[in-house]
C-alpha cells in the first residue's frame, strides 16, 4: 500500500513539473540556447546604444554591458570567438571568459544576446592574421594584414543564441 502511494505521488509530482515547464515556454515568445553563465534577455541594450557607449570609451576602460545583436562571424575551428554587428559597419569582437565555453561554429547570422565586459583593444598583426585564418579567409587576405587595428571588444560571461 505504501509503495502504491509513493508511486502515485511521484507521478503527480512529475506531471506538475512538466506543466510548469510548458508555462515557462509559453511566457517567452523566443527560445534561446544558453552558453556560459545563465543570463536573461531582459534589459538588453540596442546596437545603437552599445555603439554610443564604445564611442565614449578609451583604451583601458571597461564597462559591464548586455545587448542584442547579430553574429557576423564565428571561429570555424571551435567557436572560441565571434564578431557581432553594430551600426555604421562597426563590429564587436567577442572572446569568452576564462576560455570556459564556446558557441556553435555554425551560428553565423543568428540573433544573440550577450553579457560581459566591454573594452577597447588594439589587436596585433599576428592576432589579426590568426583570427583571419580561423575565419577561413584566403591566404591573400591574411597576407594583406600589415597594421594593428583598434577594436571594440567584449569578454563575454554569458550568451543567449536564438533557436
Amino acid at each position: 500500500m505504501k509503495k502504491t502511494i509513493v508511486i502515485a505521488c511521484s507521478i503527480l509530482a512529475l506531471a506538475s513539473c512538466k506543466k510548469e515547464e510548458k508555462v515557462q515556454e509559453m511566457k517567452s515568445d523566443v527560445a534561446y540556447a544558453t552558453f556560459g553563465d545563465s543570463i536573461s534577455a531582459e534589459n538588453a541594450l540596442s546596437k545603437e546604444e552599445v555603439l554610443a557607449t564604445y564611442a565614449k570609451m578609451a583604451q583601458g576602460d571597461t564597462v559591464a554591458i548586455k545587448f542584442k545583436s547579430k553574429i557576423k562571424a564565428v571561429c570555424k575551428e571551435k567557436g572560441c570567438w565571434m564578431n557581432l554587428d553594430l551600426p555604421d559597419e562597426k563590429e564587436v569582437f567577442v572572446k569568452f571568459k576564462d576560455y570556459a565555453f564556446f558557441v556553435p561554429t555554425d551560428s553565423k547570422d543568428e540573433e544573440v544576446i550577450i553579457s560581459g565586459k566591454a573594452y577597447v583593444s588594439v589587436e596585433s598583426v599576428e592576432d589579426l592574421k590568426h583570427y583571419a585564418k580561423d575565419d577561413g579567409k584566403s591566404q591573400a587576405a591574411i597576407d594583406s594584414i600589415v597594421a594593428p587595428k583598434t577594436k571594440y571588444s567584449l569578454m563575454a560571461d554569458g550568451v543567449l543564441i536564438q533557436k
